[in-house]
């Protein structure tokens, strides 16, 4: 079985910390780290659990995202994949950056990131978690409730606000817009508060949720948006000149879902019509690293049980495939080798839980340990939300192709 390699011992292996453009091994041809060949390349060279991640794939959904969206400036929200190439790679291709924690602050602190490509959109926050973000720079925050409003009263001319609109989405995977974000009727009294207590509102910010099969419930909102900038404009309550649409982009999982040009095109439409002088941006998180990444798990052991063939692997629903419990998301698995025999199967995690299972009735070759199971779209929710429940270790991201003209470059993280 393959195991997770020391750093010392690793080719490449630097710590991210050193800043990513110094912790990079070049090489003589572009990677393309999803091929079969290249996979057991990296997992001897870096052992597994892996996330292998792909800048350059990054590259290709932002630039996707941006056609289908011109005009609206993406900031990529960290919260899916907090990687630092992530990050270095979308504010490469001109992008912006969505902070919603302290941690994340952090993070792109330490990468050298200009705050003022950031804004900060969690809709509750610790007075700390404000005072880190205005330290690092960040002067645009979120706020959905009277309370919250009330924390920037002494932050007069150093903070402005977008004020969280709830928009419900009951056919989102993930609605959004339950635990956050005011009644639209409630946001001129909101904003009459701002002003009253002399917060700067910007103007207002909704999410309708993930995974939505079509961009009905994104227009509703940005129509109805757009008719209470209006409204507040008129009572100048602030200048208004904002309209964050959110994220919830989708991608392909098991099931195809529309091509990202045909599903913005009425959101383009909708911007369209938009009040004069509104900027609009937008938080994709999930579109840009989910078809990102694969993860790479080892086969551990195998047990015959109940007519089934039952496969242990290194890594299970407390670690990559977390996103399962906590997503909603299913990721298409097959093992890294061929078979005309199939029989039926069951994958394990390696915990000692027994709703570690990441899929069932699957028909796949005769495997035996060390053979690989590649999982694929696993770049958002996965790593980020994966725990070292019984002292088994989060699988190493390793990042590859991490700058254009240095397509070879590769860094694991941790260290």
């Amino acid at each position: 079985m393959p195991r997770r390699a020391s750093p010392r011992a690793t080719t490449g292996a630097v710590p991210w910390r050193c800043c990513l453009r110094t912790a990079s091994v070049r090489r003589p041809r572009f990677i393309d780290p999803f091929q079969p060949a290249e996979v057991r390349r990296l997992v001897g060279e870096f052992g597994s659990p892996l996330v292998i991640l792909d800048c350059e794939r990054v590259r290709v959904q932002f630039r996707k995202l941006r056609k289908a969206l011109p005009g609206v400036d993406l900031h990529y929200a960290l919260k899916p994949m907090p990687h630092p190439a992530v990050v270095q790679t979308v504010i490469e291709q001109g992008g912006y950056l969505d902070l919603a924690t302290s941690g994340e602050v952090h993070l792109v602190q330490r990468l050298g990131v200009a705050p003022d490509r950031c804004i900060h959109t969690h809709p509750i926050k610790r007075e700390q978690d404000i005072a880190n973000a205005l330290a690092f720079g960040v002067r645009l925050f979120v706020a959905d409730n009277p309370d919250e409003v009330r924390k920037f009263a002494r932050l007069s001319g150093e903070a402005e606000l977008l004020l969280r609109v709830s928009f419900r989405a009951p056919g989102a995977v993930c609605d959004l817009s339950r635990k956050f974000g005011c009644d639209p009727e409630d946001v001129l009294p909101l904003a009459r508060l701002a002003a009253g207590l002399g917060i700067g509102v910007r103007g207002l910010t909704f999410h309708v949720g993930s995974q939505t099969a079509d961009a009905t419930k994104h227009v509703e909102a940005l129509t109805a948006s757009a008719k209470l900038i209006a409204a507040a404009r008129r009572e100048r309550l602030g200048v208004l000149d904002t309209l964050d649409i959110g994220g919830g982009f989708p991608i392909d999982y098991a099931q195809p879902v529309q091509d990202i040009g045909r599903f913005c095109a009425p959101l383009r439409v909708a911007v369209a019509k938009l009040p004069t002088r509104v900027r609009v941006i937008a938080e994709p998180g999930r579109y840009i690293v989910g078809p990102s990444a694969i993860g790479v798990a080892s086969v551990m052991g195998r047990a015959r049980r109940e007519g089934h063939w039952w496969y242990y692997l290194d890594d299970g629903l407390y670690g990559s495939y977390s996103g399962q419990l906590f997503d909603h998301a299913r990721y298409p698995v097959e093992p890294l080798r061929d078979g005309e025999e199939r029989l039926p199967s069951v994958l394990a995690g390696p915990t000692c839980d027994s709703i570690d299972v990441i899929a069932e009735n699957l028909m796949l070759p005769p495997l035996k340990p060390g053979d690989l199971i590649v999982g694929r779209a696993m770049g958002a929710y996965t790593w980020a939300s994966a725990s070292e429940f019984n002292f088994f270790p989060k699988a190493t991201v390793v990042a590859v192709n991490l700058r254009p003209g240095d397509t070879g470059s590769i860094a694991p993280w941790p260290p």
